[in-house]
Protein backbone atom coordinates (compact mmCIF):
# COMPACT_ATOMS: atom_id res chain seq x y z
CA UNK A 1 0.00 0.00 0.00
CA UNK A 2 2.40 2.75 1.16
CA UNK A 3 4.86 2.10 -2.58
CA UNK A 4 1.39 1.77 -4.43
CA UNK A 5 0.58 5.74 -3.01
CA UNK A 6 4.16 6.70 -3.33
CA UNK A 7 4.60 5.32 -7.28
CA UNK A 8 0.82 7.73 -7.65
CA UNK A 9 2.96 10.48 -6.55
CA UNK A 10 6.02 10.48 -8.43
CA UNK A 11 4.28 8.47 -11.44
CA UNK A 12 5.03 11.40 -13.63
CA UNK A 13 8.53 12.21 -12.44
CA UNK A 14 10.02 9.52 -14.05
CA UNK A 15 14.00 9.87 -13.36
CA UNK A 16 14.38 12.12 -10.29
CA UNK A 17 16.36 11.17 -7.85
CA UNK A 18 14.74 11.00 -4.82
CA UNK A 19 16.78 11.47 -2.00
CA UNK A 20 17.48 13.44 1.01
CA UNK A 21 19.46 17.63 0.61
CA UNK A 22 21.81 16.96 3.74
CA UNK A 23 24.81 19.58 4.77
CA UNK A 24 26.62 21.19 7.45
CA UNK A 25 25.63 24.86 8.65
CA UNK A 26 26.60 27.18 11.43
CA UNK A 27 24.32 29.23 13.56
CA UNK A 28 25.54 31.57 16.74
CA UNK A 29 28.66 29.82 16.09
CA UNK A 30 27.30 26.29 16.49
CA UNK A 31 27.53 23.79 13.88
CA UNK A 32 24.80 21.95 12.86
CA UNK A 33 24.18 19.03 10.19
CA UNK A 34 20.27 19.51 8.63
CA UNK A 35 18.80 17.41 5.75
CA UNK A 36 15.92 18.65 3.74
CA UNK A 37 12.80 16.56 2.29
CA UNK A 38 10.80 17.41 -0.37
CA UNK A 39 7.61 15.40 0.59
CA UNK A 40 5.81 15.70 -2.75
CA UNK A 41 8.85 13.74 -4.10
CA UNK A 42 10.48 11.42 -1.49
CA UNK A 43 9.36 8.51 0.15
CA UNK A 44 9.52 9.51 3.43
CA UNK A 45 8.52 6.51 6.03
CA UNK A 46 9.36 5.05 10.04
CA UNK A 47 10.98 1.82 10.61
CA UNK A 48 10.57 -0.26 13.80
CA UNK A 49 10.29 -4.05 13.30
CA UNK A 50 10.86 -6.88 10.63
CA UNK A 51 9.14 -9.28 9.16
CA UNK A 52 9.33 -11.48 12.01
CA UNK A 53 8.36 -8.62 14.44
CA UNK A 54 12.24 -8.01 16.10
CA UNK A 55 13.10 -4.56 15.76
CA UNK A 56 15.91 -3.81 13.86
CA UNK A 57 17.72 -0.83 15.46
CA UNK A 58 20.18 -0.36 12.83
CA UNK A 59 20.62 2.11 9.93
CA UNK A 60 22.32 -0.87 8.51
CA UNK A 61 19.56 -3.12 9.12
CA UNK A 62 16.59 -1.28 7.83
CA UNK A 63 18.17 -1.18 4.59
CA UNK A 64 19.31 -4.79 4.81
CA UNK A 65 15.50 -5.37 4.93
CA UNK A 66 14.32 -3.35 2.02
CA UNK A 67 13.11 -4.65 -0.97
CA UNK A 68 16.13 -5.25 -3.88
CA UNK A 69 16.36 -2.17 -5.77
CA UNK A 70 15.63 0.13 -2.74
CA UNK A 71 18.23 1.86 -0.60
CA UNK A 72 18.47 4.14 1.78
CA UNK A 73 19.18 7.82 1.93
CA UNK A 74 19.13 9.65 4.82
CA UNK A 75 17.84 8.38 7.94
CA UNK A 76 17.97 9.10 11.79
CA UNK A 77 16.55 8.30 14.94
CA UNK A 78 12.75 8.34 15.12
CA UNK A 79 11.45 9.12 18.84
CA UNK A 80 11.91 7.68 22.16
CA UNK A 81 11.97 3.90 23.04
CA UNK A 82 12.13 2.06 26.14
CA UNK A 83 14.64 -0.57 27.40
CA UNK A 84 13.31 -3.15 24.77
CA UNK A 85 12.76 -0.16 22.38
CA UNK A 86 9.91 -0.34 22.40
CA UNK A 87 8.12 3.65 21.55
CA UNK A 88 7.02 5.59 24.95
CA UNK A 89 4.17 7.11 22.66
CA UNK A 90 2.29 7.08 19.86
CA UNK A 91 3.87 4.92 16.73
CA UNK A 92 1.91 4.10 13.25
CA UNK A 93 4.10 2.52 11.04
CA UNK A 94 2.23 2.07 7.44
CA UNK A 95 -0.95 2.96 8.62
CA UNK A 96 -0.62 0.29 11.63
CA UNK A 97 -0.76 1.76 14.98
CA UNK A 98 1.64 -0.29 17.61
CA UNK A 99 1.32 2.08 20.41
CA UNK A 100 -1.80 4.70 21.46
CA UNK A 101 -1.64 8.47 22.36
CA UNK A 102 0.33 9.55 25.83
CA UNK A 103 -0.91 13.01 26.91
CA UNK A 104 0.24 12.56 30.62
CA UNK A 105 3.15 14.86 31.69
CA UNK A 106 5.78 12.84 33.24
CA UNK A 107 9.64 12.09 33.82
CA UNK A 108 12.21 13.28 31.73
CA UNK A 109 12.18 14.75 28.27
CA UNK A 110 8.97 12.98 26.67
CA UNK A 111 6.93 13.93 29.62
CA UNK A 112 7.86 17.44 29.78
CA UNK A 113 4.90 19.26 28.12
CA UNK A 114 3.77 20.33 26.05
CA UNK A 115 5.05 17.40 23.79
CA UNK A 116 4.13 16.83 20.37
CA UNK A 117 3.78 14.09 17.23
CA UNK A 118 5.45 14.37 14.17
CA UNK A 119 2.77 12.61 11.11
CA UNK A 120 3.61 11.51 7.67
CA UNK A 121 0.75 11.87 5.13
CA UNK A 122 0.95 11.29 1.06
CA UNK A 123 3.09 14.31 -0.37
CA UNK A 124 2.85 15.98 3.54
CA UNK A 125 3.71 15.99 6.79
CA UNK A 126 2.94 17.93 10.28
CA UNK A 127 4.48 19.01 13.70
CA UNK A 128 1.27 18.42 15.90
CA UNK A 129 1.21 19.62 19.40
CA UNK A 130 -0.35 16.36 21.86
CA UNK A 131 -3.24 17.82 22.55
CA UNK A 132 -4.49 19.44 19.42
CA UNK A 133 -3.47 15.75 17.50
CA UNK A 134 -5.97 14.21 20.53
CA UNK A 135 -8.73 16.93 19.39
CA UNK A 136 -8.85 16.20 15.77
CA UNK A 137 -6.09 13.74 15.25
CA UNK A 138 -5.18 13.62 11.06
CA UNK A 139 -5.21 10.62 8.54
CA UNK A 140 -1.49 9.66 9.36
CA UNK A 141 0.15 7.32 7.42
CA UNK A 142 3.43 7.14 9.86
CA UNK A 143 3.38 8.78 13.16
CA UNK A 144 5.85 8.88 15.89
CA UNK A 145 5.25 10.89 19.21
CA UNK A 146 8.08 12.33 20.87
CA UNK A 147 8.80 15.74 23.30
CA UNK A 148 8.98 17.91 23.96
CA UNK A 149 7.92 20.05 21.40
CA UNK A 150 11.03 22.69 20.59
CA UNK A 151 8.61 25.63 18.32
CA UNK A 152 5.05 25.82 18.86
CA UNK A 153 3.45 28.42 16.44
CA UNK A 154 6.41 30.50 16.39
CA UNK A 155 7.10 30.20 19.93
CA UNK A 156 9.98 28.49 21.93
CA UNK A 157 8.44 25.59 24.09
CA UNK A 158 7.65 27.56 27.55
CA UNK A 159 10.52 25.92 29.95
CA UNK A 160 13.25 26.82 27.68
CA UNK A 161 16.13 29.01 29.47
CA UNK A 162 18.58 30.81 27.30
CA UNK A 163 21.08 30.19 30.07
CA UNK A 164 20.39 26.32 30.96
CA UNK A 165 23.61 23.99 31.56
CA UNK A 166 21.71 21.07 30.38
CA UNK A 167 23.48 20.52 26.91
CA UNK A 168 23.42 17.48 24.89
CA UNK A 169 24.20 16.31 21.45
CA UNK A 170 20.21 17.12 20.12
CA UNK A 171 18.42 15.86 17.14
CA UNK A 172 14.77 17.11 15.70
CA UNK A 173 12.39 17.67 13.50
CA UNK A 174 10.21 20.76 11.62
CA UNK A 175 8.05 21.21 9.11
CA UNK A 176 7.41 24.40 6.73
CA UNK A 177 3.85 25.86 6.09
CA UNK A 178 2.75 24.09 3.62
CA UNK A 179 3.61 20.55 4.79
CA UNK A 180 5.65 19.74 2.15
CA UNK A 181 9.18 19.78 2.93
CA UNK A 182 10.49 18.82 6.70
CA UNK A 183 13.68 19.52 8.04
CA UNK A 184 16.09 17.48 10.02
CA UNK A 185 18.81 18.71 12.35
CA UNK A 186 21.10 17.53 14.38
CA UNK A 187 23.45 19.15 16.58
CA UNK A 188 27.22 18.60 15.63
CA UNK A 189 27.90 19.21 19.54
CA UNK A 190 26.48 19.71 22.19
CA UNK A 191 23.95 22.15 23.40
CA UNK A 192 21.10 23.47 25.17
CA UNK A 193 17.23 22.99 24.10
CA UNK A 194 17.22 26.91 23.91
CA UNK A 195 19.49 27.28 21.11
CA UNK A 196 18.36 24.22 19.57
CA UNK A 197 14.93 25.48 19.29
CA UNK A 198 16.41 28.89 18.14
CA UNK A 199 18.15 26.72 15.11
CA UNK A 200 14.59 25.42 13.77
CA UNK A 201 12.71 28.55 14.00
CA UNK A 202 14.75 31.63 13.60
CA UNK A 203 17.47 29.63 11.16
CA UNK A 204 15.53 26.42 9.48
CA UNK A 205 12.24 29.27 9.41
CA UNK A 206 9.61 26.37 10.92
CA UNK A 207 6.98 27.48 12.92
CA UNK A 208 6.30 23.87 14.75
CA UNK A 209 9.05 21.15 14.83
CA UNK A 210 9.84 18.53 17.67
CA UNK A 211 12.34 17.16 19.97
CA UNK A 212 13.24 13.36 18.97
CA UNK A 213 16.27 12.57 21.18
CA UNK A 214 19.79 13.45 23.07
CA UNK A 215 22.73 10.85 23.45
CA UNK A 216 20.85 8.67 21.27
CA UNK A 217 21.14 10.99 18.38
CA UNK A 218 22.27 9.58 15.42
CA UNK A 219 22.07 10.25 11.76
CA UNK A 220 22.75 8.18 8.27
CA UNK A 221 23.21 10.20 5.43
CA UNK A 222 25.13 9.33 1.79
CA UNK A 223 25.22 12.93 0.50
CA UNK A 224 27.50 13.54 3.23
CA UNK A 225 29.54 10.07 3.42
CA UNK A 226 28.22 9.77 7.47
CA UNK A 227 26.64 6.58 9.03
CA UNK A 228 26.45 7.21 12.87
CA UNK A 229 26.79 3.37 13.73
CA UNK A 230 26.72 2.00 17.71
CA UNK A 231 24.40 2.90 19.80
CA UNK A 232 20.58 0.34 19.35
CA UNK A 233 17.83 2.48 18.26
CA UNK A 234 14.22 1.94 18.51
CA UNK A 235 12.22 4.03 15.95
CA UNK A 236 14.00 5.22 12.83
CA UNK A 237 12.96 8.19 10.46
CA UNK A 238 14.25 7.92 6.76
CA UNK A 239 14.07 7.87 3.19
CA UNK A 240 13.81 5.28 0.91
CA UNK A 241 15.82 5.57 -2.72
CA UNK A 242 14.89 3.51 -5.96
CA UNK A 243 18.69 3.01 -7.17
CA UNK A 244 17.21 2.91 -10.45
CA UNK A 245 15.80 6.60 -10.83
CA UNK A 246 18.78 7.60 -8.76
CA UNK A 247 21.61 6.47 -11.40
CA UNK A 248 20.16 8.23 -14.04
Amino acid sequence: MRGLIFAMLIGLLPGVAVAADCREVTFDGVGFTTCEVDLTQEDLRLFLRDEAGEVLGQFSRVEANLPPGQRLGFATNGGMYREDRRPVGLYIEDGQQEHGLVTAAGPGNFGMLPNGVFCIMPGQARVIETMAYLRAPPNCRDATQSGPMLVIDGALHPRFRENSTSRNIRNGVGVDASGTRAYFAISNTAVNFHLFARFFRDFLGVGNALYLDGRVSRLYSRDLGRRDYGLWLGPILGTVVDEAASAQ
